[in-house]
């Protein structure tokens, strides 16, 4: 997964860098609140770690403006551990904050916890019909729609698959996480066996399946289906 970290501090920058891209996850950075709404647009996070003291546009400001677009999830650090600062962050949108100094197994602790809460959150409403890059999905009919109103003909376990990386657009979700939202928990299949019902959903809803737009491989980790 990707983390965008904030902070104006070049030394925390580079221990948050050097803890999270231990645990695996893609680390992007940025120095100051304005840099981050551009890289957050761009970059599409799995989390935002956001230092609160920063030149040109401070933490609370930039956490503000990311909520009036994105759910993406924040974390807030700040040497400010006053309760009256926790609960301006968590107002403004915030789902954890973090004083500083703090310990590093804590925080990598609070990240897991995030990512795994905003992993469950994307299914609290499972029948909502999602529309994305030209793509119209209802769950309650079991239709998928091109941009030009004509149905598209899936099996459940493509519709299933194309639901997950649909409702999580933006985001590159692992092998793991798409077997277990397609098939089932129980279910014991190989990544191999994902490769190919994204063959087989690429020949059916994109343009030119050899150059997919729409669902994209991130090698090594899984796969993405761009956001409009």
């Amino acid at each position: 997964m990707r983390i965008l970290v904030v902070d104006d501090d070049r030394n925390n920058v580079k221990m948050l860098g050097f803890l999270l891209s231990e645990e695996g996850y893609e680390v992007v950075t940025a120095d100051n609140g304005l840099t981050a709404l551009r890289l957050v647009d761009s970059e599409h996070p799995d989390l935002v770690i956001l230092d609160v003291m920063m030149p040109q546009m401070d933490g609370l400001e930039a956490c503000r403006r990311i909520r009036q677009t994105m759910d993406v999830p924040i974390l807030m650090l700040s040497a400010k551990g006053e309760t009256t600062d926790k609960v301006s962050g968590l107002e403004l949108g915030a789902d954890d904050y973090l004083p500083k100094p703090f310990e590093p197994s804590e925080l990598l602790a609070r990240v897991k916890a995030i990512l795994r809460r905003s992993e469950i959150s994307t299914y609290d409403d499972p029948e909502a019909t999602v529309a994305v890059n030209g793509l119209r999905l209802e769950p309650v009919s079991n239709r998928v729609y091109d941009s030009r109103g004509q149905a598209i003909e899936l099996t459940p376990i493509e519709f299933r698959l194309l639901h997950c990386l649909m409702r999580n657009a933006g985001r590159t979700l692992t092998h793991g996480f798409l077997l277990q939202h397609a098939w089932g928990y129980e279910y014991d299949g190989y990544s191999n066996q994902i490769a190919v019902y994204i063959r087989r959903l690429r020949s059916k809803v994109e343009s030119d399946p050899t150059q997919p737009r729409l669902i994209k491989t991130v090698r090594g980790m899984g796969y993405r289906f761009e956001r409009d």
